[in-house]
């Protein structure tokens, strides 16, 4: 944290949200990575809550463990420990529960409550057995009560771990949504109407830890969208408290495909991309293009890779059906462009879709198998053996192209069902 001033130190109570709920996280203002994956120029929060009703408190998730003491700071600020009868896990990964092992210890007698799916990653963080531990696995619909208020559970697996849930505290109209709606952004003022301008962490988020889970965010939508939403309290990032309902609308738009309204009802998109050193593979690309272009049902697309920037393509793989790449063989391997394309697609889901690859080579011709590997290895679909062509390709090996290429249209719209064999994970 060198170079940054720590605002912990003039931050050491608990911060009133509304009636009886409490922000006591810890704000890390230095943090420049997050995951190794994430970039964090304004750092980052971890929030945690306390909730009081009249027969107790809450706790709903816990800080990273190096700002544990600013957390238990907060609670004491607040009540003291054996007021406390529940502690709430959204998400067990080790920047929510931290300062759990040690809020244990101090609230003994309080009941944990997590998702079912999070019972076998709770005896992991905690090194132990769960037989003297009090708690309880709950699911979509099921309730506690602190007397005057009560908290309900929704079960919203895969954002971003399979354990996740929100907790949505009736009375108050209040979703604490665990990574759902965070984003890496420090700001002491801590409210989103007070905070600095965060809507490109907020969509930087989402595209790097929600957008390969888009399905269970649309899920994870339908239960919330009923909600009453006075405020959302994420994990990370500003608390939502000014027109939250935006929030979920734009989760919405950025979970919801575009190119389906411009295609038509049984059209299927299947997009090229290629890298030529010479111009046989592009010669190949573009026979490969017509022969699929002859398919009815395909919208197929070319693109060159040639001015080396990627991530303009990602949104367009997301939402194809299929995807070839074509790369010359050089040193025995494929070009970087097309390997700089393929290690991007991380954040996106291609399970299920269908891909291929193909190139011209000189000698040895590695790089179409290469592909082929690291598209498996993304959970594609590799139905039938790519394509290799020995330096510049014949009229005859272009025509060879064009086959190739009705071929895997084909497949895509359920025609030659009986060509090439479906190679998945399992039989690797």
């Amino acid at each position: 944290m060198t170079g940054v001033i720590n605002p912990n130190v003039r931050q050491n109570k608990a911060v009133q949200l509304d009636d009886g709920v409490y922000w006591v996280g810890a704000l890390d203002p230095g943090l420049r990575t997050f995951d190794i994956i994430l970039s964090t120029a304004n750092g980052t929060t971890y929030n945690a809550y306390l909730i009081e009703g009249s027969e107790g408190f809450a706790v709903v998730d816990t800080v990273k463990e190096e700002y544990a003491d600013v957390f238990f700071s907060k609670l004491e600020s607040v009540t003291d420990y054996s007021k406390i009868k529940y502690i709430v896990l959204n998400h067990l990964e080790p920047d929510h529960t931290g300062a759990l092992p040690e809020l244990l210890k101090r609230a003994p007698h309080a009941q944990v409550c997590i998702s079912q799916r999070a019972q076998t990653m709770l005896k992991a963080l905690l090194k132990t057995g769960l037989e003297d531990l009090s708690y309880t696995a709950v699911k979509t619909g099921d309730t506690l009560s602190l007397g005057d208020i009560t908290l309900s559970f929704l079960n919203t697996p895969f954002l971003h771990w399979p354990d996740t849930q929100c907790t949505y505290l009736i009375e108050r109209e209040i979703l604490f949504s665990g990574d759902v709606f965070g984003c890496h952004f420090c700001d002491p003022r801590l409210f989103n109407d007070k905070v600095g301008d965060f809507r490109f962490s907020f969509d930087y988020y989402y595209a790097h830890i929600m957008r390969p889970f888009k399905q269970w965010v649309l899920e994870a939508l339908d239960l919330i969208i009923p909600l009453s939403l006075k405020m959302i309290a994420p994990a990370h990032g500003p608390i939502l408290r000014d027109r939250p309902r935006r929030y979920v609308t734009h989760y919405r738009e950025l979970s919801t495909s575009s190119l389906s309204g411009k295609l038509g009802d049984d059209e299927k998109s299947l997009i090229i991309f290629y890298m030529s050193s010479y111009g046989n593979t592009a010669r190949m690309a573009e026979a490969i293009y017509a022969g699929i272009d002859d398919v009815e049902g395909v919208r197929v697309s070319l693109y060159d890779l040639q001015g080396g920037e990627t991530d303009p393509f990602v949104d367009l793989i997301e939402e194809a059906d299929a995807l070839m790449f074509g790369s010359p063989t050089i040193n025995g391997d494929a070009v970087k462009p097309v390997w700089d394309l393929l290690s991007s697609l991380v954040v996106v889901n291609l399970k299920g879709k269908l891909g291929a690859a193909f190139g011209s080579y000189g000698w040895s011709g590695e790089a179409v198998g290469m592909v082929e590997d690291r598209m498996r290895g993304l959970k594609m679909r590799v139905p039938t053996p790519g394509l290799r062509i020995k330096l510049i390709p014949t009229d005859e090996e272009l025509e060879d192209c064009k086959l190739f290429g009705r071929e895997i249209a084909g497949i895509l719209v359920g025609k030659n069902q009986n060509r090439g064999k479906i190679i998945e994970m399992a039989e690797l």
